[in-house]
């Protein structure tokens, strides 16, 4: 009865936060930070019980393998399986906040916001820049550790678009194959001293949008129906993991995430070339059983892919930006894995949300102009609102990723009645 219980909430809360697109009747955003809290959760099996799965494990099959969330009325207890899976196998929890536990307030341009948790409080605070045109309540671009990302202000010349910075400082330091920072986040949470940095950040930005709904337009002049983040590079996996894990962001830009953002474990490890893979990245990032459980071979066992975490942004916009000219970012990776996360949106028919531009002749995060077109138009349609834009067949790759790294390979088992082949 509980169990049947809980997936009635799990159903109610889609129809109770959606702000609906007029054409397509499904949400292009959500009121509340996840509409699958009310879910059951999945079983967790040990290593020793998970299948091995070599191709990509199918995004809408339920954990169970009992059906496919074919139907949009199912995808929000389905998405919750597979948020609450990355959690427990790779990067540890994003505790819920209470409202009560949540302290707002405007000083001048700047919003601070103060959480306070078990006797101990994490301060946020960020100057709000607004714009020059237009007028209030604005949409906003959270950029990671940065104004905008490392997205040129030309893309955003003569928009109505306020921006901010996520100091992911303040949540939890960076460190990248060397020494622990301190991390903030654990002295409200020590019992979750073993989590990954990424969902300790994307839990930051969560809370900055908490003070941006606490203080309401009046205050912030900032619309949070029209929320997007973007960052580059390990900012571009932040950027990836805030709007996959808050149903809040209506537009996720990840510029060149590299493993461990857009692209799939499995294909990485697979790769002819040295790129970022389980066996060889942060593990200030993610937590470090991820690489016990699952490096070599053994990302077979896996349960969930990272198209998985990009699928998750669905039915939001969410746009990947890559640069093959760097082989340890795994852009064929990201391709193949882009192309497997786009058959959600498509699935539901929204597939004009989703989008990938990879793109080589230009330097590590500097957004070359060919790419303007396809930012500009994902920002123009879903934080400005212009329904006109078109989004639709935004999949850009090198001619040497169509022809040698064949996606439908990795994917082509889904829904069928065979179980998933062992090997490709």
């Amino acid at each position: 009865m509980k169990k049947i219980l809980l997936t009635l909430l799990c159903i109610c809360a889609l129809s109770a936060t959606a702000n609906t697109d007029r054409k397509a009747n499904i949400p292009l955003v959500y009121d509340v930070e996840n509409t699958g809290a009310a879910c059951p959760e999945p079983a967790y099996p040990a290593l020793g019980q998970l299948p091995y799965i070599q191709p990509l494990t199918d995004p809408l099959l339920f954990s169970d393998g009992s059906r496919r969330a074919i139907d949009f009325k199912d995808w929000s207890r389905r998405r919750s399986e597979i948020a609450n899976e990355i959690q427990h196998y790779e990067v540890g929890r994003k505790p819920a906040v209470n409202r009560s536990d949540i302290e707002a307030q405007m000083d001048g341009d700047t919003l601070i916001v103060r959480v306070k948790v078990n006797g101990n409080e994490l301060k946020l605070k960020t100057l709000i820049i607004y714009p020059k045109t237009g007028e209030g309540p604005y949409p906003l671009m959270i950029g990671m550790n940065s104004i905008g990302g490392s997205i040129p202000r030309d893309v955003y010349a003569d928009m109505p678009i306020a921006q901010m910075v996520f100091w992911s400082r303040q949540v939890n330091g960076y460190s990248q194959f060397g020494a622990t920072d301190a991390r903030d986040f654990e002295r409200l949470y020590p019992d979750l001293n073993g989590n990954g940095a990424y969902i300790e950040w994307a839990w930051g930005v969560s809370r900055l949008i908490d003070g941006l709904q606490l203080l309401g337009p009046e205050k912030t002049k900032i619309d949070t129906r029209h929320i997007g983040v973007t960052g580059c590079s390990y900012a571009g996996k932040m950027s990836l993991f805030c709007g996959a894990f808050d149903e809040r962001i209506a537009l996720v830009v990840a510029q060149e995430p590299g493993g461990g953002g857009a692209a799939a474990w499995r294909v990485s490890h697979w790769l002819p070339a040295k790129v970022e893979c389980i066996d060889n990245t942060d593990y200030h990032w993610f937590m470090p059983k991820l690489k016990d459980c699952f490096a070599g071979d053994s990302v077979s066992y896996l349960p969930y892919d990272h198209h998985e975490l990009v699928a998750m942004c669905c039915p939001r916009a969410c746009l990947i930006l890559g640069n093959p000219d760097y082989e340890w970012l795994a852009d064929p990776s990201a391709y193949v894995s882009c192309n497997a996360a786009k058959k959600v949106w498509e699935q539901y028919g929204v597939g004009d949300r989703f989008g990938y531009s990879i793109v080589a002749g230009h330097g590590h995060c500097q957004l070359p102009q060919i790419q303007f077109p396809e930012v500009k138009a994902f920002i123009s349609r879903f934080l400005l609102g212009k329904d006109d834009v078109k989004t639709d067949n935004v999949a850009v790759a090198p001619q040497q990723f169509i022809d040698n790294y064949d996606y439908n390979k990795w994917i082509s088992w889904w829904g069928t009645a065979a179980k998933p082949p062992v090997k490709l």
